[in-house]
């Protein structure tokens, strides 16, 4: 399995062209991924990708501990993409103490019954990933995204490794973080995953010719005429990679 993650129907054209499996779809991929708009999805659709796509469902940047407000939001997402004919949903929440809100996401998984669910990286910020992982499979997800509790899924390979042994099929353990064709050769054999998940982008500059500077509209230190794309070539090196 290669899962891209995109946030424009230019990327999700081309990851499906570059060989991925599936999608998740999100919007600011800048700051981690946030919730998509319907709008979008339908867009990939319209466009002419048919491979599977799963929808993020997070409110917002920052950790993982929601209000109530926030979890009413994400339970009204889930019911709508459900409504929207994704093949499934990606969300993640914590309680304070670092473990799976499991009240929660159990309810997330009555609102989102007949999709397909996977548990994104707030697995790596939980206190015990074992016992994050059998909670998990016990709330029926179907897929864990981790790097292994570190910056990079190179760094965490050992712990993907004896996620993977632990998870003995009933699971997807989907490795996450820097990947790119030369990690997946590297940590394929290491951790016995076959599930890999990677943006693929290449930064394109801006057509603007007209540039007022010093007027930011977002992140502080982040170049605004620059602009984040899915590269064909790179999801297609990834996919030969995987298949070697």
């Amino acid at each position: 399995m290669l899962e891209v993650c995109i946030d424009s129907p230019e990327s999700g054209l081309a990851a499906q062209a570059g060989g991925a499996e599936r999608i998740e779809l999100c919007s600011a991929l800048i700051i981690g991924g946030l919730s998509p708009s319907p709008a979008l999805y339908t867009a990939l659709r319209n466009r002419g990708v048919t491979i599977p796509v799963r929808a993020m469902v997070r409110p917002r940047f920052g950790d993982f501990l929601y209000t109530d407000a926030e979890k009413d939001v994400m339970l009204e997402e889930a019911r709508a993409w459900r409504a929207a004919g994704v093949e499934g949903v990606v969300t993640g929440a914590l309680n304070p103490d670092g473990t799976l809100d499991a009240d929660f996401l159990r309810a997330f998984m009555a609102a989102s019954q007949g999709l397909r669910r996977t548990l994104h990286r707030a697995f790596d910020l939980t206190v015990d990933p074992f016992a994050a992982l059998e909670t998990a499979i016990d709330l029926g997800f179907d897929t864990i995204l981790t790097s292994g509790q570190q910056s990079s899924a190179r760094k965490g390979a050992a712990l993907i490794a004896e996620l993977q042994k632990r998870a003995a099929g009933r699971i997807e353990i989907l490795v996450g973080a820097g990947v790119n064709a030369d990690v997946i050769r590297e940590l394929r054999p290491l951790t016995g995953c076959t599930s890999f998940h990677l943006s693929g982008k290449k930064t394109l500059a801006s057509g603007m010719t007209y540039r007022r500077e010093g007027v930011p509209m977002g992140l502080p230190g982040f170049d605004e005429f620059s602009i984040w794309q899915t590269d064909a070539a790179l999801v297609g090196a990834a996919k030969r990679a995987l298949l070697d």
